[in-house]
């Protein structure tokens, strides 16, 4: 296996190849959704190993359409439902929620109209009409119920409560510039026919009282509180997948794996003190003296040192890091020798030049150039 292969993405080892299977639904994806691609992966696989390390199962559910979850969702659904707490949000914390959004929880502006319909060819009676309506305007509704072509004919025209939208642009514009209970003066036009129109009412945005959006507050609230309560328990398992080097590893079909590397073990492995000098003077003469030289500089034993070395590097390294490590442990007689004395070589004798996360397969694909 090669270096371009695999990846390392928040402590989890990926093949390169789940990673292009996954942005082959998204064709057209820019960089950043092929790291968003890359980084999901990851947190799936911390998320799953962790369920199944409290030994949860996985049930499924529908909702509301019907659709049934998969295991694995399920599965995250269960450990979310058992290692996150969400306070519910008390009556004086809606309050204030409630009290500091004056603009929130309007009633949508209303109206109500009337019309007769005429066909197209009705222009001429209509403006009869009009001119009928306007010294007696009482006979509207009758009038609608013998002339008009619209089914709104049988309740005498009514065209009852309106929102911005509900009417076709011609008809709403002139109803919206018109004071209530008035006739517009000339039929108006659309792909129905002639309108002759009355504004009945209008119906202004009005604020809801506490009282009738109280539980929709809180289960904002709430929501808003989940949403933030499991951004920080993500957080928390990439953090300490990073704080052990590598965590997990996936395997070709995504399966979760027994990492590669784990150098946050070695880290606080007692038996550090009596392996590194013999790993060290075993593998590479030269950076075994270069070690013990800067461990007498600094006053610490050999171990001490490689333990502080390989501890910084845990704390301060990204991705692109993890994954050059991954690269130095391939076909090693000692994969984690390998990996500590690529860590010291770059502490001891920084490394001039650049590597980059790209793999060759990605660089070398136009749709993922920019990755």
């Amino acid at each position: 296996m090669s270096y371009m292969s695999h990846l390392v993405v928040d402590g989890v080892e990926i093949p390169e190849q789940l990673i292009r299977d996954e942005m082959t639904h998204h064709p057209s994806a820019t960089s950043a959704e092929a790291h968003a691609a890359a980084h999901a992966l990851a947190l799936k696989a911390l998320l799953l190993n962790r369920a199944r390390e409290l030994g949860l199962v996985a049930t499924p559910q529908a909702d509301e359409a019907g659709r049934l979850e998969t295991e694995e969702e399920a599965l995250i659904r269960a450990l979310f439902d058992t290692e996150l707490t969400v306070d519910v949000p008390t009556e004086d914390e809606c309050l204030r929620f409630y009290a500091t959004r004056p603009d929130s929880f309007l009633t949508p502006e209303l109206y109500e109209a009337s019309h007769i319909l005429l066909p197209e060819s009705g222009a001429e009676i209509a403006r009869d009409l009009i001119a009928q309506l306007m010294s007696e305007p009482s006979a509207f509704a009758g009038l609608a119920r013998a002339l008009s072509q619209c089914p709104s004919a049988e309740v005498g025209g009514s065209l009852g409560q309106l929102r911005r939208g509900d009417l076709v642009s011609a008809l709403e514009e002139v109803l919206l510039s018109m004071p209530e209970r008035a006739i517009y003066p000339e039929p108006v036009r659309s792909a129905f026919g002639w309108h002759i129109v009355r504004l009945d009412r209008r119906i202004p945005r009005t604020r809801l009282p506490f009282e009738a959006v109280r539980d929709r507050i809180r289960l904002h609230m709430e929501s808003r509180a989940w949403v933030a309560a499991s951004a920080r328990y993500c957080e928390q398992l990439v953090a300490e997948a990073r704080g052990k080097g590598i965590a997990l590893k996936l395997g070709d079909a995504g399966t979760v794996e027994r990492p590669s590397l784990s150098l946050g073990g070695l880290v606080d492995d007692p038996r550090l003190a009596e392996r590194i000098a013999p790993w060290l003077a075993g593998a590479d003469k030269a950076l075994a003296e270069r070690v013990a030289a800067s461990a007498v500089e600094k006053a610490m034993t050999v171990a001490d040192f490689v333990r502080g070395e390989v501890r910084h590097f845990l704390d301060h390294a990204d991705d692109e890091s993890f994954t050059q490590l991954v690269s130095a442990a391939q076909g090693a007689n000692d994969p984690m020798l390998a990996s500590v004395a690529c860590i010291l070589k770059s502490r001891l004798t920084p490394a001039k030049r650049n590597y980059t996360l790209i793999p060759t397969a990605i660089k070398n694909d136009r749709r993922y150039s920019s990755f």
